[in-house]
C-alpha cells in the first residue's frame, strides 16, 4: 500500500542485515552501544523509496523502535536511519513516527 505502512512481519535476515549496517548510527544516535541487536519484527511505509520501521532487540527487556529509508535503485539506492526511539518494551507497537 502506497503511504500507509504494512501489517507487522516477521523478521528476515535480510532485514537483519540491512538493521546490522545501520547500527552504527543507530547507536550514535542512542547515545548507548548494543551487544545484542536483533531485529523482531518490522513493517514497510512505500513513498518515493522504503520506509522500514523496525522493532530490534537490544538486550534485557530494551527495545529500539528504528526507521530506516531506502531511497529507490534509480537514485542509488542510499540507506539512512530517519528516526529511533529508545527505551521500548516488547510489548510496545510499532507505530508510524
Amino acid at each position: 500500500m502506497c503511504g500507509g505502512t504494512s501489517a507487522e512481519k516477521s523478521a528476515t535476515e535480510e532485514l537483519q542485515q540491512l538493521a546490522n549496517s545501520m547500527k552504527p548510527k543507530i547507536e550514535e544516535e542512542a547515545e548507548k552501544t548494543f551487544d545484542v541487536f536483533v531485529v523482531k519484527s518490522y513493517k514497510t511505509q512505500l513513498v518515493s523509496g522504503t520506509n522500514y520501521f523496525m522493532k530490534i532487540h537490544v538486550g534485557g527487556d530494551d527495545y529500539v523502535h528504528a526507521k530506516v529509508f531506502e531511497d529507490l535503485p534509480c537514485r542509488g539506492s542510499k540507506k539512512e536511519v530517519t528516526g529511533i526511539k529508545v527505551n521500548q518494551l516488547d510489548h510496545n507497537e510499532l507505530l508510524y513516527f
